[in-house]
C-alpha cells in the first residue's frame, strides 16, 4: 500500500477511535435524566431532587427526574431498563429493587442484567410509626400489646406490594405475633398521606421519606429499626432499647445506569455523585432525613446489591411476603 495511503488510514482510524472518548470526556452534553420509579413524595424522590439540583451546579448540566410510578417501582424499573445506554438516562432505584426478585413471580426487567451499579446514595433505618389520634400509644411495647390485644382490627400501609415497607410490616408480624392489615398504595408519598389522613393505623417506613411528617407531628415514631440511633433523630430509641432487638432493617437509594453504558460516563457520574455527597448542602439534607452517604465504588456497591438481593430473599420467605 503506498504510504500516503497508510497514514490516511491511520488517521481515519486514529480519527474513529478517538470519538467516543471525546464524547465520553464531554459527557454531559445535555441534560441527563434520572428515572425515579415512585410518585414525588416518597422517600426516593425526597433523596432524587436535591441530587439533581447539586449535580446541575457542578456539571452545568440539568439532571431531569421523570417519576414512573406504580407496581412497587417496578413500572419505573421497567421504563429505565429499556432507556438508551448512551449515558443520559440512570436509574434512581432502592432497596425495593433487591426484594422485588423474591416477591414477583415475573419481572420485565432483571436487576443485574439490565443494569450496572454506579453507587448508593443515602442509607438509613426504618422506622416503626402510627398515626397518633388513630393508635394511642406512645412505645413500641404499647403498640404491641395492643394489635396483640385486638387482632385483624389495626392496618398498616406500604408504598406497593413488595416494598420493603410491606416485606418488613410482614416481619414485624411475625416477630411480634400479631395480626395487621397490609394496606398497598401506588408510592410511599400516597402511604404516607394514607397514614396521615387516618386511612391507615400504623408504618414500618424508611426514615427519610417520613422526616417531615415525624417533626411536624403529624405521626409518632416509636422506634428505629438499626443498632444505633439515627442522625438528626436521637430522641427516638432503636428497637432493641425499645423491647425487639431481632426487628433491624434499614432501606438504601441508589443510582444505576443501563447496561452497555461507556464505563467512562458510569465512572465520571459515580465521581460527581461523590462530590456531590461531600458538599455541604446535601450533607445537611442527609442529616435533616436521619440519612448516611454512600458513594462507594460501582463494583463494591454491585457486590453489595448481590448480597441484598440474598438478603432480603430470607426476610421475603420467611415472612411469606408474595407481591402477586
Amino acid at each position: 500500500m503506498p504510504r500516503a495511503a497508510v497514514l490516511i488510514v491511520i488517521a481515519y482510524v486514529a480519527a474513529g477511535l478517538s470519538l467516543p472518548a471525546c464524547a465520553q470526556t464531554d459527557w454531559p452534553g445535555r441534560p441527563v435524566i434520572l428515572i425515579v420509579p415512585f410518585p414525588p413524595g416518597g422517600g426516593t424522590d425526597a433523596f432524587a431532587r436535591p441530587l439533581a439540583a447539586q449535580l446541575l451546579k457542578q456539571t452545568g448540566r440539568s439532571f431531569v427526574i421523570q417519576n414512573n410510578a406504580g407496581a412497587g417501582g417496578n413500572v419505573g424499573a421497567t421504563v429505565a431498563s429499556r432507556a438508551a445506554p448512551d449515558g443520559y438516562t440512570f436509574f434512581m432505584g432502592a432497596v425495593h429493587h433487591a426484594i422485588a426478585p423474591s416477591v414477583y413471580t415475573r419481572l420485565d426487567y432483571d436487576l443485574e442484567r439490565d443494569f450496572s451499579p454506579v453507587t448508593s446514595i443515602a442509607h438509613m433505618p426504618q422506622v416503626i410509626e402510627v398515626n397518633p389520634d388513630r393508635l394511642r400509644v406512645f412505645s413500641l411495647k404499647e403498640l404491641i400489646a395492643t394489635l396483640q390485644s385486638q387482632p385483624g382490627r389495626y392496618s398498616f400501609g406500604s408504598g406497593g406490594n413488595g416494598t420493603s415497607h410491606h416485606v418488613s410490616g410482614e416481619m414485624f408480624k411475625i416477630l411480634t405475633k400479631t395480626d395487621i392489615l397490609h394496606i398497598p398504595y401506588k408510592g410511599n408519598g400516597p402511604a404516607m398521606a394514607a397514614l396521615i389522613g387516618g386511612e391507615i393505623h400504623m408504618m414500618v417506613d424508611a426514615l427519610g421519606a417520613s422526616a417531615g411528617a415525624i417533626r411536624g407531628g403529624k405521626v409518632r415514631a416509636l422506634a428505629v429499626a438499626s443498632k444505633q440511633r439515627a442522625p438528626g433523630f436521637g430522641e427516638i430509641p432503636t428497637t432493641a432499647e425499645a423491647g425487639l432487638p431481632e426487628f433491624v432493617i434499614g432501606t438504601w437509594y441508589a443510582v444505576w445506569a443501563r447496561k452497555g453504558t461507556p464505563q467512562a460516563i458510569i465512572d465520571r457520574m459515580h465521581g460527581e455523585i461523590v462530590r456531590a455527597l461531600d458538599s455541604q448542602s446535601l450533607k445537611d439534607v442527609w442529616i435533616s432525613q436521619g440519612a448516611t452517604p454512600g458513594g462507594e465504588p460501582p463494583q463494591q456497591f454491585g457486590a453489595f446489591v448481590q448480597n441484598e438481593i440474598e438478603r432480603w430473599g430470607k426476610v421475603a420467605r420467611a415472612a411469606g411476603a408474595r407481591a402477586d
